[in-house]
């Protein structure tokens, strides 16, 4: 048997006609699982691995049963095992029209939220050892990302400078939510906490401070990008799939992109770049549309203006009342109970309670300034045949002119890839159909994707394929800075 034959797909006929080099913001690896106690040996020996293999056989308390058949399957054995062999998943890619790619785990999503500390950090380090061994020959074409634990901060930063400092991974697949106990069941039933459990930010109202992780992010130049993997609480259902994956990875990423920003992350670490990855975009235009509108009515100024207790004028209620109460609402009952309206959002007269501010983390001055805050360093991961991917360049629908920072993500490896042919094809649709222009589309493909990685490491494509594109861009452009 011959080596595979690339074919001459739709999305290499649409990769032809572009002048501009085409960057996948997300694909998948399908891991070969029986390598992996490998690598797990050398971190803790056999009996970690054989731990390792036992907990991730275990069904999870409270995961519903009926999951998915997430890859590849049957008639799609060629693009299932293409994505499990590296050296044949860098040959492949230019059938999906693809030049380079930044590769996510597919374990991970699983190994990021194992209960036992000792083995979510051991399959995250032996994950990460093995994609820099499977991946080191193919870089030119594809990269792996680094898979962080991320419970506390601490074991991140551990894992970032492992993976990053010293394997040589150049981003980071974290989680925007973490799975913890719930304190007061802790308290009185610690048994109870593998089944009784709820999600916590790594932004605001945090247990911990995970400002050293970004800043470890910054000093080390990786962009850190979330998916999720929740499928408990409002989005289980034990019996459809269908149902807890519709809007999923939009829904956790819209909670991880709210958190971050109201937290101040984006003003504390303008450096730092974050990716929301497969949930698309359209979310993301919705939270900045609205963040704007928000501000507007709900910044402290407008508050105190419009909304403060103090302005109440009791004297035209009580007339009100007088005139246009019945036999029950009368304005000597208002009046009884006129404290009620005055004393809403005030600690003691004359004091305007620290909650009142919320944006006081962000030390926003104008709505304007969400341009730097949110446009700037919020990237989103869109999916090829995500329909609603034009959002993010209706510049005439966003307000101040703003297009979003929407990146092509091809989720190659996963059921949403029917056929590696496809996917450069399927996006170019938005195009075909006038909703995205020629310039927007090379955004979409091309700058947006780079941009994401080189604005905090300038080198995140030397040596590759894409190189000199990418310099020229930045020279152009100057986007890196």
């Amino acid at each position: 048997m011959g080596d595979y034959q690339n074919k001459r797909t739709d999305s290499v006929k649409v990769r032809e006609k572009l002048d501009h080099p085409v960057i996948d913001g997300d694909g998948h690896i399908i891991e070969s699982r029986f390598v992996l106690p490998d690598f797990l040996n050398q971190i803790g020996g056999p009996d970690l691995a054989e731990r390792f293999q036992k907990e991730m056989a275990t069904a999870r308390p409270g995961r519903p049963k009926n999951l998915f058949w997430s890859a590849h399957t049957g008639k799609g054995t060629i693009d299932r095992v293409t994505t499990m062999l590296p050296r044949l998943y860098a040959q492949r890619i230019e059938e999906a029209g693809i030049d380079f790619c930044t590769l996510y785990s597919t374990m991970g999503f699983r190994v990021q939220t194992l209960h036992d500390d000792e083995l979510r950090q051991a399959g995250c380090r032996a994950l990460n050892m093995m994609y820099a061994d499977m991946f080191k020959d193919v870089s030119d074409k594809m990269t792996p990302s680094a898979l962080i634990p991320m419970v506390t901060p601490e074991e991140a930063v551990a894992e970032l400078e492992f993976a990053c400092g010293e394997l040589g991974l150049k981003s980071a697949f974290i989680a925007g939510e973490v799975l913890r106990p719930i304190p007061a069941v802790e308290a009185v039933a610690p048994q109870l906490n593998d089944s009784v459990r709820h999600y916590t930010s790594i932004g605001l109202d945090s247990p911990y401070d995970y400002d050293p992780f970004w800043a470890k992010c910054v000093e080390l130049k990786v962009a850190p990008a979330t998916h999720a993997f929740n499928f408990t609480g409002t989005h289980a259902s034990p019996t459809s799939y269908l149902y807890n994956r519709l809007g999923y990875f939009a829904t956790s990423g819209f909670a991880a992109a709210r958190s971050l920003f109201i937290s101040g992350v984006t003003r504390r670490f303008p450096d730092l770049n974050i990716g929301f990855l497969e949930g698309g975009v359209w979310w993301g235009v919705a939270l900045y549309n609205d963040l704007v509108e928000f501000w507007e009515k709900r910044n402290v100024d407008a508050l105190l203006e419009r909304h403060d207790p103090a302005n109440v004028d009791l004297g035209l209620m009580e007339e009100m009342y007088r005139r246009y109460g019945n036999d029950y609402m009368t304005a000597e009952r208002f009046m009884e109970n006129k404290d009620f309206f005055t004393r809403d959002g005030r600690t003691s007269p004359g004091e305007v309670p620290d909650f009142v501010d919320e944006w006081k983390n962000l030390d926003m001055e104008k709505a304007e300034d969400l341009l730097e805050l949110y446009i700037k360093p919020f990237y989103f991961g869109c999916e090829a045949d995500d329909a609603m991917n034009y959002t993010a360049f209706n510049s005439k629908a966003n307000a101040f002119g703003a297009k979003l920072k929407a990146m092509f993500s091809s989720d190659l490896g996963h059921w949403d890839v029917v056929d590696f042919g496809e996917v450069l094809e399927e996006t170019h649709e938005a195009v075909d159909r006038g909703l995205m222009s020629d310039e927007d589309f090379k955004d979409f493909v091309f700058t947006n994707p780079a941009t994401y990685m080189t604005r905090m490491n300038p080198d995140y494509f030397k040596g590759t394929c894409v190189e000199a594109e990418v310099a020229k861009m930045i020279k152009e452009t100057g986007e890196a800075a």
